[in-house]
């Protein structure tokens, strides 16, 4: 087995500061995991996968995770913890991603999940408090929505009424992460009955002291995926709550979920490409089985194809996470946009993937194979369905007209910083982060690079290719102004699929955009990053899901492409930006 200094001591590409901690913290529990095909290793895929098997979470690899302090990742350095930037969290927790995703949820995402709205708008005691549960190796859930209503938060299964010193709050949920061994409860409530922005409360609730007359635990959901992760309902009958656990202001609630939700959305897109990288590489291993020579030229295509779409993902989800730092006032626009394509992106990736793998991506107990079918199950129930997709368009739709009219090629580029790995950037501020306005930054980005990329359009190979492509989305881009400044007011748009359909080709031009500010950032410390073949290649695929014109890939394109991700699976690094090296 690999040892924890092999790892921490392989380089990770000249990073310094906070980018560099933040590598060396997931790589010691990349190297504490151990190599994940190991079949006695007790957090190898064939323990986790054989616990799924039994829906129950894994314990050993659990107690590990606390043992390591998982828990400090949550809070923020001001408070004692190790959060730093949502982009840099991220990495940490994909040593735990690429092996499960319902380890990754329900033994640690989720509690930052819940304790967002405690970061935004809590009070010093609240902070406080929440820090030193996390601190301790305890864990929060969240009691916001059912899986039914699309990540919605105007939902009002809870209600809190005021009473004598607080509140007290009745009503159920059936499918709750953890409910039964979270030591914390952060509860949005409806306490207005009149509809609108200021219906829902952020509550606090301690679990240790309820009582039974007043909540009672429902059984647990077997659900399809993430069957490891502790799912049940929670039912509240004029249960008291203490004033003091109010979080924020009255009303506060619609606001707080929207400003902790972009934060939530886009961790999860840059955490679940690590999963999908899992799958390429049993992938890579099946089209390689019983050969010593290259690969067939059969598999180039989807091998290629599906290394450059996590490729894309991650260079999507690592500016939106980056986003959140440096323009945390904008970055909900693009949040959304992100949570919509990276979903639908790995959907078809892993259906690609299954024509390479065949049967064997579906042998349960296989550790080399059968990623793809647990993964294929995990992907909904973590949020990365269609739900998920349509609360997304509700925040799009709305704000496409204005956007048109004001902000699409008539706003200035991002800072540069926004895609230079490296680059030093502000901490995540939870009490900072915008829910309206703030242009469209991603816009600008991509025409500024199109601009750029004209000069090299006739001099031939991939650059040449990639500015074709740069402009054929910014066409399209001009094609959706035209489209979108004559949309009907927001209330309408939403009931109307045409309009939505605005959303979905929106959401992969500012992907694109993230695409091409990645390649656009590269120093030249990753040569392959900085060759444009891997864009060109991400780019003409997204190009052609929207059925814009793209260019015949250029020759050699699709080989150096394959060629990376075979060196890669051979040297045991990743399928995302950092080429990071994994426990083998």
């Amino acid at each position: 087995m690999t040892t924890i200094a092999e790892i921490t001591q392989r380089p990770a590409g000249g990073k310094g500061g906070q980018e560099a901690d933040a590598l060396a913290r997931a790589a010691r529990l990349e190297a504490l995991l151990g190599d994940p095909y190991d079949p006695a290793n007790p957090h190898g895929l064939r323990a986790l996968f054989a616990a799924d098997a039994r829906r129950e979470p894994p314990a050993v690899t659990e107690a590990l995770l606390t043992e390591e302090g998982l828990g400090a990742e949550f809070v923020p350095v001001a408070h004692g913890g190790r959060l730093t930037r949502a982009d840099l969290l991220a990495r940490v927790l994909r040593p735990v991603f690429r092996r499960d995703v319902a380890l990754g949820f329900g033994y640690g995402i989720i509690s930052l999940f819940a304790t967002g709205a405690v970061w935004a708008a809590g009070s010093a005691r609240q902070r406080q408090d929440v820090a030193d549960l996390l601190l301790t190796g305890r864990r929060a859930t969240i009691l916001h929505h059912e899986l039914a209503h699309a990540n919605a938060i105007l939902r009002d299964e809870f209600t809190a009424r005021t009473a004598p010193g607080g509140y007290r709050l009745s009503g159920r949920k059936d499918v709750i992460i953890n409910a039964r061994r979270a030591d914390l409860q952060v509860a949005y409530v409806r306490t207005d009955a009149a509809r609108g922005p200021r219906s829902h409360s952020v509550l606090l609730l301690d679990p240790a002291g309820q009582r039974p007359e007043h909540a009672h635990h429902l059984p647990r959901v077997r659900t399809p995926g993430m069957r490891g992760a502790l799912f049940s309902g929670l039912e509240f009958t004029d249960c008291p709550v203490p004033g003091d656990a109010l979080v924020g202001a009255a009303g506060e609630g619609v606001s707080l979920a929207l400003r902790t939700f972009q934060v939530n959305r886009s961790l999860i897109c840059g955490v679940v490409t690590a999963s999908a990288g899992t799958v390429l590489h049993s992938a890579v291993r099946a089209a390689s089985e019983g050969r010593s020579g290259p690969l067939a030229k059969r598999w180039h295509k989807p091998l290629a194809g599906v290394f450059a779409d996590l490729l894309a993902c991650d260079a999507m989800a690592t500016v939106v996470l980056r986003a959140l730092s440096l323009l945390p006032a904008g970055a909900h626009l693009f949040a959304a946009a992100v949570k919509y394509v990276v979903p639908e992106l790995l959907r078809e990736d892993l259906e690609e993937l299954a024509t390479v793998l065949g049967a064997r991506g579906y042998d349960h107990e296989s550790p080399e194979y059968g990623a793809l079918d647990k993964l294929a199950r995990d992907l909904p129930v973590a949020g990365l369905g269609h739900a998920g997709s349509a609360s997304c368009q509700a925040v799009l739709v709305p704000q496409l007209r204005g956007l048109a009219e004001r902000s699409w090629f008539a706003e200035d580029e991002p800072p540069p910083e926004l895609f230079r790995s490296g680059a030093e950037l502000p901490d995540l501020d939870y009490r900072v982060l915008g829910i309206a306005g703030g242009g469209d930054f991603m816009a600008a980005s991509l025409v500024g690079c199109a601009t750029r990329l004209a000069a090299s359009r006739g001099v031939g190979g991939h650059i040449a290719a990639l500015a074709a492509l740069a402009e054929a989305f910014v066409t399209e881009l001009r094609a959706l102004q035209e489209r979108c400044r004559s949309l009907p007011t927001p209330g309408t748009a939403l009931t109307d699929p045409a309009v939505a359909v605005l959303s979905d080709r929106y959401s992969r031009v500012v992907g694109a955009a993230a695409i091409l500010g990645i390649w656009e950032g590269q120093d030249g410390g990753a040569p392959f990053l900085a060759d444009p073949a891997w864009a060109v290649l991400a780019l003409s695929r997204l190009g052609e899901r929207l059925g814009i014109p793209v260019p015949d890939l250029p020759e050699g394109c699709q080989e150096q492409v394959v060629d990376e991700l075979v060196r890669r699976y051979r040297d045991g690094r990743s399928c995302d930006l950092d080429a990071v090296a994994y426990a083998l």
